[in-house]
């Protein structure tokens, strides 16, 4: 199940990574991508153990940005892949079916290309300006998404990101997205946490009640 708000994580260092995925998990996120850059591979593999570890221990989603044999090691719950990356099909022959893999998309073309080698969700933006990412593509704003989302019509989770706020999101999801990726704004503040889930109609509080009712 692809949730509908994701944390990608910052830190200048592995250590401050896995602060904040503890701080995001005590604050009840559900899904969390460890997003590592410009590390050797042995660091990224220790970062993603201790991760595997804290997520776990609040039953949180894990997701490991780029490196999938390295998601596969660690038990994670997927894989998320980038333009230059490996192949979402060559990543799902090693990975097995029971893995999230999701891609990142800057334009209706890549989503096609994406959907045709079967992820499981689309990363796509950004929505405005960020500097999380270097080399940023075009904006697509919410006229942007609109388009993209009408020519696609496809059951397959879009997930909206690149600059997003609290103050974003009405107008984010009632482009017709699925959900939305975050990393700034919660990482600034993690206690924003459960007003994103209010926003989106998706805590975890809504899926227990749902289940409640249905044990009537």
């Amino acid at each position: 199940m692809i949730s509908k708000l994701h944390y990608i994580t910052q830190g200048k260092t592995p250590e401050e990574h896995l602060e904040n995925i503890q701080r995001a998990c005590a604050s009840g996120v559900e899904w969390v991508q460890l997003r590592l850059k410009n590390l050797d591979p042995k660091t990224v593999l220790e970062t993603a153990q201790k991760a595997r570890e804290i997520t776990s221990h609040f039953q949180t989603r894990l997701i490991i940005n780029d490196y999938y044999k390295v998601a596969k090691e660690v038990n994670a719950d997927g894989v998320h892949l980038g333009k230059t990356d490996t192949c979402p099909l060559k990543a799902r022959e090693y990975l097995g079916k029971w893995y999230s893999i999701g891609g990142t998309a800057n334009t209706l073309e890549d989503c096609k290309i994406l959907l045709e080698k079967k992820v499981d969700y689309i990363g796509l933006g950004p929505f405005q300006f960020t500097e999380t990412k270097k080399n940023l593509s075009p904006v697509l704003g919410a006229v942007g998404y609109q388009v993209i989302l009408e020519a696609l019509n496809t059951t397959t989770p879009i997930i909206a990101i690149g600059g997003i706020t609290i103050e974003n999101v009405p107008e984010i999801i009632n482009t017709g997205v699925f959900g939305i990726a975050v990393s700034g704004a919660i990482t600034q503040n993690f206690n924003s946490i459960s007003t994103f889930h209010k926003i989106l109609k998706a805590p975890s509080t809504n899926e227990q009640v749902y289940k409640l009712g249905d044990n009537k």
